[in-house]
């Protein structure tokens, strides 16, 4: 979902944001050079825990936040208000400079490593720590935290955790956005969509990341610099547990891709059939609101619609299984589906595969998706004069075979990339 930038120029909103992020570093850079480190131990030791987060943070693609410790560290430092039961002075700039600083630091060993940089990342942490620090910080050295809210500043601790993990994801569906822009009209999703996507990865490794920052800021305030250590250890066994789970996510999608070429090389599809699939319905999910673990869900299902074939006798012409009776296009759907219970692909991708041959209205709008899509890819490898044609067959398809709105999107979709034909390979 989250696609690297390409090499044009960058999208306004990714201007703003590393802009103001730079002008924000450089500004709490000054700040602490001329005033100087207010309790530099302390400000030693998160300026480690967040260097180290980012030293041991996952290169995987898609992951919502790679660096999980260092995003903890740093919002620990940002909601920080006593140490050992005494008050701090750092202030929201200082805390800011720390962060900026860690992360210039774990750059320069992964940048020799020849290991990128994402600063897109570092100038969403950037903000987000510092709109955390400037909400918290003034609050507590003022004393107005402890008036309002009695004897130690814990209460707004949680409500500010939120407004930050808030502020993260505003930035992050922005520039999730920026990202799909530049890879072509086809990867866009409505902002809403993404945002509603990102608030809900919160509920995920963003509810870790925010009790750990929480629980480490006070527990440095009863026990003093030494307590990161120790609270700091479940996230980091937390994100060991999610760098496997994403290799095993890696190699489910492998297996599936090999699979999805199996019904080309057999000769039941033709070639680039499955992957022309995958493509278009993924563009078309988009189109329609689809985001996050939904995506994936159809970009899989859409991969493998077609392994069912592979139990027919002889191929059908051109892998356009709707001239079969509905038994036998049922059967070949629901033997996809148990070969894609199989491949550890999830029950939601068995179920859109399984649910091929239903009556749309019956479908989930996975299913649909992939149905409209893969008609298709089917007409306009038979000639039938072209995507528009394709398109009006769909259309007149529109009453029982096709849901109205998927293959308005798809008309959409379709148009944005120019009309261009169904190619073979």
């Amino acid at each position: 979902m989250r696609a690297p930038y390409g090499s044009g120029p960058l999208a306004p909103a990714v201007l703003a944001v590393r802009g103001a992020a730079l002008l924000l570093a450089l500004v709490a850079l000054a700040h602490t050079l001329v005033h100087g480190l207010a309790e530099p131990g302390l400000a030693l030791v998160f300026g480690l825990l967040v260097a180290a987060g980012e030293l041991v943070r996952r290169d995987a693609a898609g992951e919502r936040e790679p660096a999980p410790l260092a995003a903890a560290g740093a919002l620990a430092y940002a909601l920080l208000g006593d140490s050992a039961g005494r008050p701090t002075t750092h202030g929201a700039l200082q805390v800011i400079a720390v962060v900026v600083a860690a992360q210039a630091l774990a750059a320069v060993p992964r940048r020799a490593r020849g290991r990128r940089t994402d600063a897109d990342r570092a100038a969403r942490r950037t903000l987000t720590v510092g709109f955390a620090a400037v909400c918290f910080q003034p609050l507590y050295a003022s004393g107005q935290a402890e008036r309002w809210f009695g004897d130690g500043p814990w209460f707004p601790l949680f409500p500010l955790t939120v407004l930050a993990a808030l502020c993260d994801a505003v930035l992050a569906a922005l520039l999730a956005r920026s990202a799909a822009r530049a890879v072509g009209p086809g990867a866009l999703s409505p902002y809403g969509s993404l945002l509603v996507d990102e608030v809900r990865a919160l509920a995920g490794i963003g509810t870790a990341i925010g009790a750990t920052g929480v629980v480490t800021a006070l527990g440095v305030a009863v026990a003093g610099p030494w307590a990161p250590a120790v609270l700091c250890g479940p996230l980091l066994l937390t994100q060991v547990s999610a760098r496997r789970s994403t290799a095993v996510r890696t190699t489910c999608g492998q297996t599936m891709a090999s699979l999805a070429r199996a019904t080309e090389i057999a000769g039941y599809t033709r070639p680039g059939h499955a992957r022309r699939v995958a493509a278009l319905a993924t563009a078309v999910g988009r189109e329609l609101g689809l985001t996050g673990p939904r995506l994936t869900v159809l970009e899989h299902a859409a991969l493998m619609h077609d392994i069912g074939q592979l139990s027919l006798l002889d191929p059908v012409a051109g892998g356009a299984t709707a001239r079969l009776p509905a038994a036998e296009q049922r059967r070949i759907a629901l033997l996809g589906g148990a070969v894609v219970r199989r491949t550890g692909a999830g029950p939601e991708v068995a179920a859109v595969v399984e649910q091929q041959a239903d009556p749309y209205r019956e479908q989930p709008l996975a299913a649909r998706i992939v149905r409209t899509v893969n008609a298709y890819d089917d007409l306009c490898g038979e000639s039938v004069g072209g995507p528009l044609r394709a398109l009006e067959q769909l259309r007149l398809g529109t009453g029982h075979d096709h849901q109205p709105q998927v293959v308005e999107a798809l008309g959409r979709v379709l148009a944005r990339g120019g009309l261009a034909p169904a190619g073979a390979g």
